[in-house]
């Protein structure tokens, strides 16, 4: 039986291999929060061949084959940080059968709804995990879904549950998802930077992503995927990264269709590189750090505590990094790019939530009564406010709710689904289909979370994802949290048909879920709630809020919950 190379990671950061007698002695037990994860299984036609190397993965008890941890690219240490990524190769066989390290950021409370465990981090982080049917051979030419995950571009990883891809591939799709760096590690932008690579630094998270869409490319046919029926998806800064990935030359060939959750953005885009290049020396003054060589050898948590952040229950005013016109991954501002062609030309889903971050930031969803409703919009919008409450009618306090949310969402994520559409309609490219998510979780009597209230929250931000990946038994891992109903299976069952239907053809349109592509003249979308609607948007209600913004002293803070 042909020995395994079993990697771990040293001290230091860097990989070292370990020879095992056989495939079942390299089978091991770890200990997860309290769980033990599952010893591998033997993958029938193992090692599968890849650019890197040599490969063997775990069958999952479903069937289903699992390839965890692959590495996609060198370790970003040492005088790899802040640099560019590199393809990684090694010699034997790797051991694919347990997740990397998530990228380093700050840990979960244990109390919150987005809690799957506690993940290991570190710098040495760029893997990928890729999930395939039973029966998928080499040749078969599959739909691929690849996810990017969320998190404010600071936390984030593909090793929580609920972005598994065992139950897509169950359905005959290849998943795949991956690490990139995220904070200062990420994103961060230095003079110095600049100089030693050659005229541009920063956007490290958005190359790392690259490289790993590079691997799929390459790769994904030996599972039995198909490179040019890939799908690229993300969820809130997963969203703005597929944006990302649209918008950049670099990327242009390496999809066929992109899908934004919450929210699509294909306007703006990152700061001029000189202000990105001023946060990196914020940062080198705040560490006294003499020069690049030193800041290299600053420990990583020490960088970590300098961030801002405002989720995950923690509220630091720190050095925020964020996505920059680099000259290298971005040239231009993102709608730029759509107009010159330097973009990617293929179909968007643009989704949001019923109670996504924009009903947590909108001062009409506060409202209970009439009075308050009146209120509100006279705070947002002044002497214009007998106007907005023309459009958004009220009678009763019943009618409050309904109409809050919807003056929520048609200013807020809905509008920038509508908006990514007229882009990509004005600038010549394949269709858009829009969404918004409005089914509340099915949650269990009396369970409590430190970050939302399920007896009052709706369609939270992220609150779709588990229904794209048929993930929501995740949510009970450590304790019974939802209890699907039959609605929420069948629901399920028709989402993730939707998204493997727009990797097979470039339309997420199916018989069991009828979907029209978005146009001006027929602005409809569809609503995936208590039942799947397809609905016309009040054009006339978004143009008005569009041109009419809330006064900012009206906003309402975002707080500190958990939002990737």
């Amino acid at each position: 039986m042909t020995p395994l190379i079993d990697r771990r990671l040293t001290v230091d950061g860097t990989r070292r291999g370990l020879l095992a007698a056989s495939l079942l002695a390299a089978a091991m037990w770890l200990p997860v929060t309290g769980l033990q994860a599952a010893a591998m299984q033997p993958i029938t036609g193992d090692p599968v061949a890849t650019t890197g190397g040599t490969l063997a993965g775990t069958r999952l008890s479903s069937g289903v084959k699992a390839y965890l941890g692959i590495p996609y690219a060198a370790p970003p240490t040492g005088e790899r940080r802040w640099r560019a990524p590199e393809p990684f190769a090694w010699s034997g066989v790797w051991n694919a059968d347990r997740k990397g390290p998530a990228c380093i950021q700050v840990l979960r409370p244990h109390d919150i709804n987005h809690y799957f465990g506690e993940e290991a981090t570190g710098e040495d982080c760029l893997t990928l995990n890729l999930w395939a049917p039973a029966d998928a051979r080499r040749g078969d030419r599959r739909p691929v879904i690849v996810f990017i995950y969320g998190g404010g571009g600071t936390i984030g990883s593909s090793g929580m549950a609920n972005y598994d891809g065992e139950n897509v591939a169950r359905r005959g799709a290849i998943f795949v998802n991956f690490n990139y760096r995220v904070g200062l590690l990420g994103f961060m932008a230095h003079p110095e930077l600049t100089r030693e690579q050659g005229g541009s630094s920063g956007n490290y998270g958005f190359l790392d992503q690259n490289l790993a869409l590079r691997w799929v490319r390459d790769n994904v046919a030996a599972f039995g995927g198909d490179p040019n029926l890939v799908v690229i998806s993300g969820q809130s800064f997963g969203a703005t990264s597929v944006a990302a990935q649209v918008t950049s030359p670099m990327s242009r060939g390496l999809f066929r269709g992109a899908v934004m959750m919450s929210a699509c953005n294909l306007a703006g885009g990152g700061v001029p590189l000189a202000d990105a290049e001023a946060v990196g020396i914020d940062v080198q003054r705040r560490l006294a750090a003499a020069d690049l060589a030193t800041l290299r050898n600053v420990p990583a948590d020490r960088l970590l505590a300098l961030q801002s952040e405002s989720q995950l229950g923690r509220s630091v005013s720190g050095v925020r990094a964020g996505p920059a016109i680099d000259g290298r991954f971005w040239t231009a501002t993102r709608e730029r790019a759509l107009a010159d062609e330097t973009s990617s030309s293929v179909p968007i889903v643009a989704t949001s939530n019923g109670d996504d971050l924009d009903a947590l930031q909108s001062p009409f969803t506060k409202a209970r009564t009439v009075a308050e409703f009146a209120a509100a919009g006279a705070a947002a919008f002044g002497d214009a406010a007998r106007e907005f409450l023309a459009l958004f009618p009220v009678k009763s306090d019943a009618d409050v709710a309904a109409a809050a949310h919807a003056a929520a969402a048609e200013g807020g994520m809905l509008a920038s689904s509508r908006r990514c559409a007229e882009l990509a309609a004005a600038n010549g490219k394949p269709s858009a289909y829009v969404g918004l998510f409005t089914r509340k979780h099915p949650y269990a009597a009396g369970v409590r979370f430190a970050d939302q209230d399920p007896a009052t929250i709706g369609a939270y931000h992220t609150a779709d994802v588990p229904y794209w990946f048929d993930t929501m038994a995740a949510y009970n891992r450590f304790r019974v949290t939802r209890v699907p109903t039959p609605w929420d299976r069948e629901l399920t069952e028709r989402m993730v048909d939707a998204l493997i239907a727009f990797a097979r053809t470039g339309s997420p349109s199916t018989a069991a879920m009828p979907w029209p592509a978005w146009s001006a003249r027929e602005p409809r979308y569809l609503e995936l709630g208590d039942a799947t609607v397809v609905r016309r948007m009040s054009t006339r209600r978004m143009d008005w809020l569009a041109s009419h913004p809330i006064a900012p002293e009206a906003r309402r803070s975002l707080g500190t919950g958990a939002r990737d």
